[in-house]
């Protein structure tokens, strides 16, 4: 007799692709189905899952593929067998910042959906405005700068709302759309994210927003736990501030609340059961996190061709540099992220330029840099007297800090906090195989100081542990680097879940939501289930003693340096 286990749905609707993974009790993933929207869709004539408006900086995309997506990725489960009965419970994973438009008819008809039709035929008219701004847009410069200066400036918006203004986020987005677009906007009934946008499809009617996901607007005071007055007037705009409050709708607070079973559309469409609940669906990034999942002060870097480092923790400490999100599953909590442009890039150009200087194509490209990188001193200091020899290298324009591409090298002596930009003394470019880790490493840990604990046993403030992630985490040498710089006192891990973290993390919080005992958290529960050798791998030592502590010094001297090219470049 087959298993009646129960199963779990977790769906990732991103940029290109939307996922449908299945998971058991037990966290194993059962069935996996994706569509890939260039490649699968039909009716649409987008690259890369978008239309672009080159002339304005628009980049968005057609609700309706994500209606023709699902559709699909549902029938494919259904034929590869999935027993749609047993599924208790489905949460989502969305790409961040996306907003959805529904028009005044869309809950009449979310409610009334026929299942011998698809999703996609039914809901094409439910949308005032047929299109969703995507993460790249960058049309809303005017609008950023509005919401910079609403509270005061850029601190006080991110001591607010976690962040600075972005263009893609979706405070900005709103606000120039209902000044483009101001007759559809009348006509606009609510306004959904991408995550929920999936949780009311599947609802029968329009989902609340979820409390990590909403942080992603620059309208949500993270603070109060309440939308933000002043961030609201400029957004609304003519059209007031009570009007959008109705757009926006409410926020629970509890990231596993049951919303309500699914529409009956489901249920006699694929067989859903009655007792099937939708959990709330976050964004992209905070479903990542939950894929670990993360303890308080265990830091994520993701080194891929940009970088981006990822923290649980329960200090909350904003900066304009830095994103800053409530938790998605555990009160007290909040999700620190940062962003940067350059990552293996640049590490690459150090590569290609240390191939070249020795005349030598090796079977592994990373053989020289990594050998050179480990043989180097720390801060390349071969005498406790030399100076530090610090550099920024960018060959993109970077976020954090904001510069333009570029590279600046320096000597500092941490004795005496002088700093000189010079390339005296450094032997280029097999310097800069160990500089270009610690630069970026000096980065995440100047950003992400404060944030962390001690161990205990009179230990600095560190992380608990250091998990890479992407193309770089396979390096020997970046891992070895990592784990000197940020410390990690339970070590350094390589982490592989592929790449289904966001929808593995919408599945674990439907588990989590249909499954918790009172006040049992995520972490809680997860963690218990969650086989981590079958994920992680231990491949650097963290904290050792001296190492970070010199590193700390270097922090210091890292920071001046910043601010010296800012000002140089008239950045300050």
């Amino acid at each position: 007799m087959a298993s009646q286990s129960p199963l779990y749905i977790g769906f990732d609707l991103s940029t290109q692709q939307l996922k449908g993974l299945v998971v058991n009790s037990d966290l194993k993933v059962v069935y996996l189905a994706k569509f890939d929207f260039d490649a699968d869709s039909t009716g649409f004539d987008i690259k890369k899952g978008v239309l672009t408006n080159e002339a304005e900086h628009e980049v968005y995309a057609p609700v309706a593929l994500w209606l023709q997506a699902l559709d699909t990725v549902l029938s494919s489960l259904r034929q590869q067998g999935l027993d749609f009965s047993r599924v208790k419970g489905i949460s989502g994973a969305g790409q961040q910042h996306g907003s959805v438009y529904w028009g005044h008819e869309a809950e009449t008809l979310l409610q009334n959906l026929d299942s011998a039709k698809s999703l996609e035929e039914q809901l094409e008219t439910a949308f005032s405005h047929p299109y969703s701004p995507n993460w790249q847009d960058a049309s809303t410069q005017k609008e950023c700068d509005e919401f910079d200066k609403v509270l005061g400036g850029q601190e006080e918006l991110a001591q607010a709302t976690g962040s600075k203004a972005h263009h893609r986020f979706t405070g900005p987005q709103i606000l120039r759309f209902q000044r483009k677009y101001p007759e559809v906007y009348q006509k606009t009934a609510r306004i959904s994210l991408v995550s929920s946008f999936i949780a009311s499809v599947f609802l029968g009617r329009v989902a609340p927003f979820d409390i990590s996901d909403v942080c992603g607007m620059n309208l949500w005071n993270i603070k109060k736990g309440a939308y933000d007055v002043e961030a609201l007037k400029l957004c609304a705009g003519k059209f007031g501030v009570e009007d959008l409050k109705k757009k926006l709708g409410e926020v629970p607070e509890d990231g596993g609340l049951h919303l309500g079973p699914v529409h009956p559309y489901y249920m006699k469409r694929y067989g859903f059961s009655p007792d099937c609940t939708v959990i709330p669906a976050t964004g992209d990034n905070p479903a990542t996190i939950l894929a670990l999942p993360l303890l308080p002060s265990d830091a994520m870097v993701s080194l891929g061709t940009s970088t981006t480092f990822l923290m649980s923790t329960p200090s909350y400490k904003p900066d304009p540099a830095t994103h800053f999100f409530n938790h998605p599953t555990t009160a007290g909590l909040y999700m620190f992220m940062l962003c940067y442009k350059n990552g293996g890039l640049a590490r690459e150009h150090v590569r290609d330029a240390i191939n070249e200087s020795l005349k030598d194509t090796p079977s592994q490209p990373w053989a020289n840099f990594d050998k050179i990188a480990l043989q180097t001193p720390p801060m390349g200091q071969r005498t406790a007297t030399d100076p530090m020899k610090l550099g920024l290298f960018f060959p993109r324009p970077e976020i954090v800090p904001n510069l333009h591409s570029g590279q600046w090298r320096f000597t500092y002596d941490p004795t005496t906090g002088q700093l000189q930009e010079t390339t005296e003394g450094w032997a280029t470019p097999q310097d800069e195989a160990r500089a270009i880790i610690e630069s970026q490493m000096l980065s995440l840990r100047l950003r992400s100081r404060g944030l962390t604990q001690s161990p205990g046993n009179g230990l600095p403030a560190q992380p608990r542990r250091v998990y890479l992630v992407g193309g770089g985490s396979k390096n020997e040498a970046i891992a070895k680097v990592a784990g000197e710089i940020l410390g990690g006192v339970e070590g350094v891990y390589k982490l592989d879940i592929g790449d289904n973290a966001c929808a593995l993390g919408a599945a674990y919080k439907a588990v989590w939501g249909m499954e918790r005992q009172a006040g049992q958290t995520f972490e809680d529960l997860i963690g218990q289930r969650w086989q981590e050798e079958e994920f992680i791998e231990k491949i650097a030592d963290g904290y050792q003693k001296g190492v970070f502590e010199q590193y700390g010094k270097a922090v210091e001297g890292f920071e001046k340096m910043e601010q010296q090219v800012l000002q140089q470049e008239g950045k300050k």
